[in-house]
């Protein structure tokens, strides 16, 4: 087996995790659109689908599991010697199997779109729950834009975020691409990425603190939705 061959399968890998990852956003989706039309009459198939959440987390994981180990091997046997190769599923597959023997899965309940999915179907259930109240009182037009700004805005690009994550250390939003890519940029210079938002304190901002926020991206869209046909 050759290297280029081993690197055309770990690009076909990760191009499985990202539709893996595609699809746990639709699941979610589809949950949140379920509980907040039949609210919590959908216990049994909101449970249903929060399994076959887990089995996509857990497949998630033993590919970056595997796709991990790969490149650790594969960097090894490129500094010994060419018969190395030959032995190199076999260390991959010993490797893996001791790995994936140490991972449990009480710890998928962590995976991040796992926490975002329980999020999303907590939020609309309590927003549900809080909608008649909310519905009897009436918001000065201009406080409303201002809020919508705030919550809608990312600090960084300044316009409407398209997929918005949640930092669950200090609770501010920020769109995926920029912050990532801030989080690189910083971490690159070795230094620690600050949130951006004017005045928190939050000075360590990693990207396992980030959360995608189902339903701040809903009503991102719905905004734009309705934007589009006035």
């Amino acid at each position: 087996m050759s290297l280029s061959t081993v690197r055309g399968t770990l690009s076909s890998l990760q191009s499985c995790r990202e539709e893996i990852g595609n699809t746990m956003v639709i699941m979610t989706d589809v949950a949140v659109d379920l509980a907040e039309s039949l609210g919590e009459e959908t216990d049994t198939g909101i449970k249903e689908m929060e399994a076959m959440i887990l089995e996509c987390a857990k497949l998630d994981r033993e590919i970056n599991c595997f796709v991990d180990i790969v490149q650790q091997v594969t960097g090894e046997v490129t500094s010994q010697q060419p018969e190395a190769m030959f032995s190199l599923a076999a260390t991959v597959k010993e490797r893996f199997t001791e790995r994936t023997a140490l991972l449990s899965d009480a710890e998928l309940q962590k995976h991040q779109k796992v926490v975002a999915f329980k999020d999303g179907i907590k939020n609309i259930l309590n927003q549900g729950n809080e909608e008649t109240a909310e519905n009897m009182e009436e918001l000065d037009e201009d406080i409303a834009v201002t809020q919508t700004q705030v919550i809608f805005t990312c600090p960084l690009t300044l316009v409407d975020m398209v997929n918005p994550m949640k930092n669950k250390e200090c609770n501010h939003h920020y769109d995926e691409g920029a912050i990532l890519a801030m989080i690189k940029a910083r971490h690159s210079q070795k230094k620690k990425c600050r949130c951006p938002v004017v005045g928190c304190g939050n000075t360590d901002v990693k990207q396992s603190d980030l959360i995608p926020d189902q339903i701040l991206r809903r009503k991102i869209q719905s905004k734009k939705t309705s934007g589009n046909r006035t």
